[in-house]
C-alpha cells in the first residue's frame, strides 16, 4: 500500500476487520494491522459500521482524533522499526521503551512525533525531515547522558 487515498486506507482497516470477524485468513499487512486494531478496541465499533464512518470527517479543531490516521500512523511506525528506518529510530525506541515500560505507550510516542513531523512537512510544503523527526524522539526519550 504506497501512499494510498483516504478512501483506501479506510477500506483497507475495514476489509482487514471484517475478514478478521468473519474468520478468513489474513496476509501481510492484514496480520499487522489486526495486530494494531486490536490494541485498540475503542475503535472496533467503529470499525464494525463502515457505512457510517467511510466518509466521516474527524476534525481536530473539534477534539476529534482520526482513528484512521492513528491506525495509519501505527502501520507506518510498526515498519520503520522493523527496518530501522529512518536509521536510529530502533535504538531510540528501546530508551522510549525502557522509560515507558509499555511497548504500546513507547510507541504512542513515537507517533506524536511523527504525526507533528508529518504535519510540520504539510505546514511547509516540504519532504519529512527526518533529523526533526529523530529529534522529537531523541527529547520524547530523554538526554541520553541523563542519569535517570
Amino acid at each position: 500500500m504506497f501512499a494510498p487515498s483516504r478512501d483506501e486506507a479506510r477500506r483497507f482497516f475495514f476489509d482487514t476487520w471484517e475478514k478478521y470477524r468473519r474468520g478468513e485468513p489474513l496476509a501481510g499487512l492484514e496480520r499487522i494491522a489486526l495486530q494494531v486494531i486490536s490494541l485498540h478496541p475503542e475503535y472496533h465499533t467503529l470499525l464494525d459500521q463502515p457505512a457510517r464512518y467511510r466518509e466521516r470527517d474527524f476534525l481536530p479543531e473539534s477534539g476529534e482524533m482520526n482513528p484512521f490516521l492513528h491506525l495509519s500512523l501505527h502501520l507506518a511506525v510498526e515498519e520503520q522499526l522493523a527496518i530501522d528506518q529512518p536509521p536510529g529510530i530502533l535504538p531510540l525506541f528501546q530508551r522510549l521503551l525502557e522509560k515507558t515500560g509499555s511497548e504500546h505507550d513507547a510507541k504512542h510516542l513515537v507517533l506524536e512525533c511523527l504525526g507533528e513531523t508529518l504535519w510540520q512537512a504539510q505546514r511547509h510544503g516540504t519532504p519529512p525531515d527526518e533529523k526533526v523527526y529523530l529529534g522529537c524522539l531523541e527529547r520524547q526519550a530523554g538526554s541520553r547522558f541523563s542519569n535517570s
